[in-house]
């Protein structure tokens, strides 16, 4: 994957203005959290040709973290429409980064619950209506989630059968409890959903 350098908040800002969604991962080179992230982006195989990806060294760029109030990295931002939408902070793997960039993680903030968060994955594949139904309930309910389309990826396929014993989807992982298919009592039940 190909990154390009920005060395100032104004040239974030001219980026911004040539596309509709960008990346930009800030780090700190000789950082080990923030070489690993680099390198695992570095890494990323990703069919999206439109993902614009900048990089810029907080050690030399001094303007950009602070308009953002970032205080530590790696820290990975996402813009769309020039407006800063998302941070991911952290070294992740680069299966993670690529579901970022592919744009298959749907994450929702609630501000009226304060419960704490549950960790939900959903396994699901692009020609099910099951799968799409329950993905816009989980929208719709403002439940942040990860998406794996498992006709893509085979590892996670395997995972997802071995822990269910079922190939069907949709299947949903809540907090490492399983649920085959779209039972919406189950999962309103372990989600809290009234």
């Amino acid at each position: 994957m190909n990154f390009k350098s920005v060395i100032s908040f104004k040239d974030l800002q001219t980026e911004l203005k040539k596309s509709e969604k960008l990346f930009l991962l800030l780090y700190k080179s000789g950082s080990e959290q923030s070489d690993c992230a680099y390198q695992n982006l570095n890494e990323l195989k990703t069919d999206n040709k439109e993902i614009n990806l900048l990089i810029a060294d907080v050690s030399k760029v001094k303007d950009i973290h602070e308009k953002f109030q970032i205080n530590s990295v790696p820290a990975f931002l996402e813009f769309e429409n020039t407006k800063h939408t998302k941070t991911t902070k952290g070294c992740h793997k680069p299966e993670f980064f690529k579901l970022l960039l592919d744009n298959n993680l749907y994450t929702a903030t609630n501000k009226e619950d304060d419960k704490k968060a549950k960790r939900v994955i959903v396994y699901s594949t692009q020609t099910c209506p099951h799968c799409t139904t329950l993905k816009n309930y989980l929208k719709d309910n403002r439940i942040a989630f990860r998406d794996i389309d498992v006709s893509k990826d085979q590892k996670m396929a395997e995972q997802m059968v071995k822990r269910t014993g079922q190939q069907g989807v949709p299947q949903i992982d809540i907090n490492g409890r399983q649920v085959v298919g779209f039972d919406k009592p189950k999962i309103d039940e372990l989600l809290e959903i009234r």
